[in-house]
């Protein structure tokens, strides 16, 4: 390499450092502004974790002062003033409350609580639709057949949360409709469901052999 070579390497050099300074004088803010919201976001994160975790932990401590009451009319007073802190947090303690309202023999106000939770459209549908099905259960004296049946179909839509434990229902609605066989074949259905469990498809083989029926062999439950 000549000599004019080298200096000129050298100045070429010279200048990509002075443009390099140049740019992180005039630009280095944005890499710092990076770096403080990357940990910012992070911190930020982690301290949404440990609200969410206190929230939970003081729900829990809560429900359990709460339901340590006797009296299930006094359960149901202590968890109404549960604080929650989060729409599904409060969706818990209200089901629970009407649990206790329901001992209580207060039927009445355990539907209401029930139904509030059971249409509260911000609620992810697995909850609306356990709030349904216990305020059905409830009014199983109360409504019509048809009443119920209508509401449990509902339910039993594919992909439904609880749609096979709202079939079993409506197969016990064909039973107090002396509809025999179309009970045994509702039954059926739910004993060779993919996704049934165990317990239901026990209760569900046992009660297809009450009716005559005949299970899978596949179905029935072992011993």
């Amino acid at each position: 390499m000549s000599d004019t070579d080298s200096f000129i390497e050298e100045v070429t050099e010279e200048v990509r450092r002075d443009r390099l300074f140049l740019m992180l004088k005039r630009y280095g803010w944005i890499g710092g502004l990076a770096v403080v919201v990357i940990v910012g976001g992070a911190a930020y994160r982690e301290y949404n974790k440990a609200q969410e975790l206190a929230a939970a932990q003081a729900l829990g401590d809560g429900m359990i002062a709460a339901l340590a009451a006797d009296e299930p009319a006094d359960r149901a007073e202590a968890l109404a003033q549960v604080a929650a802190g989060s729409e599904t947090g409060a969706a818990v303690a209200k089901m629970m409350r009407a649990g206790a309202l329901a001992e209580a023999e207060d039927t009445e106000t355990a539907v209401a609580v029930l139904s509030e939770v059971a249409t509260d459209g911000e609620l992810p549908l697995v909850y609306r639709h356990i709030a349904s099905f216990k305020a059905l259960a409830l009014q199983a004296e109360t409504l019509s057949l048809e009443e119920r049946r209508l509401q449990y179909e509902a339910l039993a839509q594919p992909g439904a949360p609880l749609s096979l434990l709202a079939s079993e229902q409506l197969a016990l609605l064909d039973i107090e409709a002396g509809e025999t066989e179309a009970a045994i074949a509702r039954l059926q259905a739910i004993t060779a469901d993919a996704t049934v469990s165990r317990d239901l498809q026990d209760r569900a083989t046992q009660v297809i052999v009450a009716l005559g029926g005949k299970p899978d062999a596949a179905d029935a439950p072992e011993g």
